[in-house]
This record gives C-alpha cells, structure tokens and sequence, in this order.
C-alpha cells in the first residue's frame, strides 16, 4: 500500500446495527430519525462512523449508546456493503451487526444531538430509510432467520428465562413458520441449548410452565 497515493484518501466506515426485538407478538427493528444531512428528517439503523483509534464493535457500541441510549448490545457480524456510492459525502464501506434484545429493554433516548427520535417498527411496516439501510434490515431478518436455527442468539430476548411455549412463538414469528408443539419441545430439549432453571411462571395467565434459560456456551448445531 502506497498511503500517499490519493486513491486511499477521503474513505471511511460505517457502522451499523440491525437490533430486533419481539414484543407482544410481533417482531419489530429499531430506528433512529435524522436531523442532520445527508438524508435529514429521514429513518436510519442506528450507527455512523469509527473513529480511527477505535476497534469495529467499540465504535459501534459508541454509535448506538449516543443515538439510543442502549448499552451492553450483543452484536454479530452481518455483512459488508461496499457500493462506492453509498454516501453523498465521501466513499464509506458500511458494516453492519446484529442484535436481539428483550421487549422490557426498550426505554431509549427521544432525541439526541443527531437524532430527533428513536421507535421500534413493525418489520412488515418499515418506511424507506436512509442510505441503503433497507437493504441491511432485509439481509440482516435473513441471517437472524439462519442463526436462530443453530445457535443460541435469541438468549438476549429471554435474559430472566423463558417457557418452552413463549421460545416457540418467538421461532414461528421470525421463521414465519408454525411448528407442532411436541415436536418442538421435543426437539430443543433433546439439543442441550437450553437448561431447566427449576422455576415455574404463568404462562399468558394461565396454567404454571416450567422456565428455561439458554446455556452460556453451547456447540452450534442445527435446530429444525
């Protein structure tokens, strides 16, 4: 690398998060809107760029801790978007990650001093967003649809454990598949994923089920 060639100058990173969530039922990503340009006033994943003396997730955790509030987001590496006109301002390579969380942590700042509002969308109602960040939520759904059938990446929606029935629901509504409730159950439970806490709840009022908690360190392995 000549690093005075002027072909290597005026390049950056953007870092972006894909961070879902289901709540009551329904699966939904988080935005943040605009105030600044490009794209003023418009919807956007939450993210920008990395400093120079930051590594790809510190900056990130950065980004989404001024932009939301959120701290502590367990994030994957999703994709790379390198389209040399991504950005009206200079030539930036977007990197995006993604995140699961639980619907209780969902208290996130209202504005910040480049966001004027940050809400939770439908997956099925998403407006057009700035940049090309249709394009990563749409990639980022169909990783999250890959991971969740061989990994443990839905523990972060279920931090204080879930019932066997609550975990079904929340396979069903990414996969947008239905499942036979024997056969699930006896599926995960014959995985090791997942452990029983000896603790029982109510599940949606009703009779007491048992609850579970996913494991800290497990073997990838294929689900369904």
């Amino acid at each position: 690398m000549e690093k005075n060639n002027p072909l290597y100058k005026n390049q950056g990173i953007h870092l972006l998060a894909a961070i879902f969530t289901i709540e009551k039922g329904v699966a939904k990503v988080l935005l943040v809107k605009r105030k600044c340009e490009p794209y003023k006033n418009m919807w956007s994943l939450p993210g920008g760029a990395l400093y120079n003396d930051e590594d790809l997730l510190d900056g990130l955790q950065r980004e989404i801790k001024e932009k939301t509030g959120l701290t502590n987001i367990e994030l994957d590496l999703c994709n790379v978007y390198g389209n040399k006109n991504r950005s009206k301002i200079m030539r930036m390579v977007g990197i995006s990650f993604l995140g699961v969380i639980s619907s209780n942590k969902i208290d996130s700042y209202k504005e910040t001093l480049k966001t004027s509002n940050c809400a939770w969308f439908e997956i099925e109602d998403i407006p057009d967003l700035a940049y090309d960040h249709n394009l990563i939520i749409n990639d980022s759904l169909e990783k999250l649809k890959k991971k969740i059938l061989n990994s443990n990446i839905l523990k972060s929606l279920f931090p204080q454990g879930f019932t066997l029935p609550e975990l079904q629901k929340a396979y069903e509504i990414i996969l947008n598949k239905k499942f036979d409730r024997r056969n699930f159950r006896r599926k995960i439970l014959s995985l090791g994923l997942i452990y029983d806490t000896l603790k029982e709840v109510n599940f949606e009022g009703k009779k007491k089920a048992k609850l579970y908690k996913f494991k800290d360190k497990i073997e990838d392995k294929n689900v369904f």
